[in-house]
């Protein structure tokens, strides 16, 4: 038996799977947490850090043997913020998602684990961060079944690195089709970020849903 401590460090919308993680720790037999700050993280062997915007210091990352990380990209390539949306902007509908060892440097640890997820291209932002919470705790509950026989491997290649989105990144261009602008329109987040455009120096907001998810 194990010690595990899942850590969501903001009112993100992962909570509900890290939630799901931690009762299917519970569930193989180990002591299982959900922590929501790095102050309150105890001592124990495994911890996932889930969806946390803030870099865990050293003497955070001594607490545990291992500290896990999902990161949707084919690492070294993609490292940073969004890396799903940015993604998507790019057109891509397969995107790669690696477990990894968390590091002082953000996304540059060691990989244990790679997967990938699989759009069709009609997604929303709900659809896609179901898709993306499945295959982090998927992830990790591999990693828990496989530890610890399993082996880590160096990132190797060109590492590059995504910004940090912003409410602005939402705004759409008025003389673009709606077609142009899709990908964009699957991304935003219609409560926090939604999409918007600007006309004679007003401001509009522009709301999107699926007719059959409604």
């Amino acid at each position: 038996m194990m010690t595990v401590a899942v850590v969501v460090d903001n009112p993100s919308w992962i909570l509900p799977h890290a939630e799901r993680l931690v009762e299917l720790i519970r569930q193989e037999g180990h002591t299982a947490n959900l922590y929501r700050s790095y102050a309150e993280l105890p001592a124990g062997e495994l911890a996932f850090f889930l969806g946390c915007t803030g870099l865990a210091k050293n003497e955070v990352l001594a607490k545990h043997r291992h500290n896990l990380v999902v990161h949707e990209s084919a690492l070294p390539a993609g490292r940073g913020f969004a890396p799903m949306t940015w993604q998507i902007l790019a057109g891509a509908n397969v995107i790669p998602v690696a477990l990894l060892e968390a590091a002082e440097g953000a996304d540059t640890g060691d990989i244990y684990l790679r997967d990938e997820i699989c759009l069709n291209g009609d997604e929303l932002c709900d659809a896609l961060r179901r898709l993306q919470g499945e295959k982090t705790v998927e992830l990790c509950s591999r990693f828990l079944r496989d530890y610890p026989h399993v082996a880590p491997q160096a990132q190797l290649g060109e590492p590059s690195s995504f910004a940090r989105r912003t409410p602005a990144h939402s705004r759409l261009d008025p003389d673009k089709t709606i077609r142009e602008q899709f990908n964009l329109l699957r991304v935003v987040d219609n409560e926090r970020y939604p999409a918007f455009f600007e006309i004679d120096g007003r401001r509009y907001v522009l709301k999107i849903s699926r007719d059959d998810e409604q």
